[in-house]
């Protein structure tokens, strides 16, 4: 089958009930708005015009530059529901979610801040302490984990005996942890300002946001190895 000329394409589309005016003369994609060709061709000549003012780099849409200015500003309005670590983009957020999930993290009781390997908590434990690193009181005895405080014991034991006292008044839903129940109570207020910047899904809670992140991922993985596959098939064919 020939290849389509522009002008066919654009006059199937126009049959079809879409108005695309605006064809790209390096790859054929057609726009219904000259404005969104513009920013389509740039993905070509490589243009970026949107420059940062504080730190020079350059960015192909506006959009993008605003998002990036927050970097800047210091301000961090997304939390970890996990450790509550907070970052200036969402993005940063999302890559920091996935080390949640591959490891366990070490907590200081006295400061509450996250390490990823329990000497760098023992070695961090002596700024607290001075050399001697304090000793835990309270131990578990179902796991033999040790904490410094009776009611971090209190919210650890749960765990084992699956007792959930913060109940959601909304749906019922119960909780080992008062802090997990605060988290879920936004999913009945409707509001989801957790954006996907892949698709533009939105969500109410980080964590949902994270994991429906990881599809896209798993799509653009699958589709490099279904490309890189039919390369191969072709070389092979070729050398036969």
């Amino acid at each position: 089958t020939s290849t389509k000329t522009s002008e066919q394409r654009v006059q199937q589309q126009s049959q079809a009930g879409v108005k695309a005016k605006h064809t790209c003369d390096q790859c054929g994609k057609d726009f219904s708005c000259k404005s969104n060709l513009t920013i389509h061709q740039r993905i070509h000549s490589g243009e970026k015009p949107f420059n940062c003012d504080q730190c020079g780099k350059a960015f192909t849409q506006s959009s993008d530059l605003i998002r990036h200015k927050v970097v800047h500003t210091g301000v961090k309005k997304f939390e970890c529901e996990q450790c509550g670590k907070t970052f200036t983009q969402r993005s940063h957020l999302t890559l920091h979610m996935q080390t949640h999930s591959r490891a366990v993290l070490y907590r200081c009781d006295h400061c509450g801040k996250i390490y990823k390997h329990k000497q760098t908590l023992t070695e961090h434990l002596r700024s607290h302490t001075g050399h001697e690193v304090f000793k835990a009181k309270h131990t578990c005895d179902q796991c033999g984990k040790a904490f410094t405080k009776k009611s971090h014991l209190t919210v650890h034991q749960r765990i084992h005996s699956g007792s959930k006292p913060f109940n959601c008044d909304q749906c019922g839903k119960a909780f080992n942890h008062s802090s997990n129940l605060i988290s879920h109570k936004v999913v009945h207020t409707g509001v989801k300002k957790f954006e996907c910047d892949e698709c533009g899904k939105t969500f109410s809670r980080s964590g949902t946001l994270s994991r429906h992140v990881l599809i896209h991922r798993g799509i653009k993985a699958h589709r490099s190895m279904h490309i890189l596959l039919l390369q191969l098939n072709k070389f092979i064919y070729f050398i036969a």
